[in-house]
């Protein structure tokens, strides 16, 4: 993954004519799918109560590292307030861009921002994690075996738990509707017991080479210029939420079973689909790190709007 965004980012940069076509991504999305439902198990179920507490904390963690970017995007980023909020926001691209614009930001500058910070992310946390003491990268723990030895219950289960669900995730509006669809359905089959498989690890790791080159190329069209500013502006509030992130998992590790290096990468800055693959690597719990980004990104799409009205009505006070 992290090879192709590297590469397209620098030929997006240069002007070199790269493109990920919208096509590839959606299927790429549903294997990985499949594969973060794989990782949870009926044994997992004992250990969910100890999550609460994590997800308590979660929603303290979203605001007070909120808050912090927003009030970074505003003073030193000298951004108007509706950029600086939805900038701030550690939510999805498209959702933030969207509520940027409707209510008078700078839609380009937000999705610059938003579109720095995930691969800000996934090329920090390989190195973040093994220095709190986790896993080294590479492992490619919960994949399934080679394609040729895999069977045709493990195929079907794939398709069906891949395919279908995807389409009945955008039915049920869905947030994330072709990733968390078939990781819902997958899970739950896992969990029951009614098949172990994982997809081919070849086929997980052309997922990872299609995200990374789908990241890489949303910089097409951006001048190197601009590049640099934003990302030096970008590099301050990341700065804020990983710390952030980091802060609040030793003070959870203190207080719940759970250690630091499975909460750090649960309330890191990344997206769901990418920050749940590296936890994959690094035989970090995904279905923890996975959990807790959905939550993440349904808390942020319910609040952010209203708490943006909120703070609307109390400056005009």
């Amino acid at each position: 993954m992290l090879g192709p965004m590297l590469a397209c980012t620098l030929a997006a940069l240069v002007a070199v004519p790269v493109r990920a076509p919208g096509i590839v991504r959606p299927p790429m999305t549903v294997v990985l799918g499949v594969l973060l439902g794989a990782s949870f198990s009926a044994d997992l179920i004992g250990q969910m109560a100890a999550w609460v507490s994590t997800l308590l904390g979660l929603t303290l963690f979203l605001l007070v590292s909120g808050a912090a970017c927003v009030v970074y995007f505003r003073t030193i980023g000298g951004n108007d307030l509706p950029t600086a909020y939805f900038a701030g926001m550690p939510g999805g691209l498209m959702e933030m861009v969207l509520l940027g614009q409707a209510r008078g930001g700078d839609a380009r500058r937000i999705a610059l921002v938003h579109a720095i910070r995930i691969p800000l992310t996934v090329v920090s946390l390989p190195f973040l994690i093994p220095a709190l003491g986790g896993g080294d990268i590479g492992t490619g723990r919960g994949a399934g075996g080679p394609i040729n030895a895999a069977s045709l219950d493990s195929v079907l289960w794939l398709v069906a738990t891949g395919v279908v669900v995807a389409a009945l995730g955008r039915l049920l509006k869905l947030p994330a509707p072709i990733l968390l669809g078939p990781m819902i359905a997958s899970g739950f089959v896992h969990m029951i017991g009614w098949t172990h498989s994982s997809p081919p690890r070849e086929i997980v790791w052309i997922a990872q080479l299609v995200l990374g080159t789908t990241l890489g190329c949303r910089f097409v069209g951006t001048t190197p210029r601009e590049m640099l500013r934003m990302v030096v502006l970008s590099l301050g509030a990341f700065a804020i939420l990983i710390v952030s992130a980091v802060g609040f998992a030793i003070a959870l590790a203190a207080l719940t079973p759970l250690d630091v290096v499975s909460i750090a990468p649960a309330y890191s800055p990344g997206g769901l689909v990418e920050t749940s693959v590296i936890a994959l690597a690094l035989q970090i719990e995904a279905a923890f790190v996975a959990t807790h980004h959905i939550v993440r990104v349904i808390l942020i799409m319910a609040a952010a709007e209203p708490i943006f009205r909120l703070v609307g009505r109390l400056r005009r006070k």
